[in-house]
């Protein structure tokens, strides 16, 4: 029973996730006037955000699933794979610099895990703060 209540609750946050995408205005990295433009690679997306460091690099792949890959939250293997995909050296301590993160308010731990591991998403302040360029 508390499974089911489980697979509910991560059900309705995903389909919120997915209504407040379709009701905030279009990211200005894709033109939704443009149907044929191509979606915005991670490498892209880092490139066009700079992050300097290997936290704000994390903070940046987050940002990326939850915007870009409709992602409700990530984990640890998500952004190993991130950090991969987007051919950048892996941290040793991923979940080191996640915590840096969430010391900082950018990145908050869910009560749900995902794949059975700790599970994050970003706060409004860090997205704001990926949007802004880090400032």
């Amino acid at each position: 029973m508390a499974e089911e209540i489980q697979q509910i609750k991560e059900k309705i946050m995903e389909l919120e996730k997915r209504i407040a995408k379709l009701e905030k205005p279009h990211s200005p990295e894709v033109d939704s006037s443009n149907p044929q433009q191509k979606k915005m690679s991670l490498r892209e997306f880092l490139l066009s955000k700079k992050p300097l460091t290997d936290v704000e690099r994390a903070l940046s792949m987050g940002y990326y699933l939850e915007k870009f890959e409709d992602a409700t939250s990530f984990n640890a293997d998500d952004l190993g794979r991130s950090f991969r995909i987007a051919k950048e050296k892996v941290p040793q301590n991923i979940n080191d610099k996640v915590n840096m993160n969430i010391k900082k308010g950018h990145i908050m731990e869910l009560k749900e895990k995902k794949n059975s591991r700790k599970a994050w998403c970003l706060t409004s302040t860090g997205e704001l703060f990926v949007e802004n360029r880090f400032k």
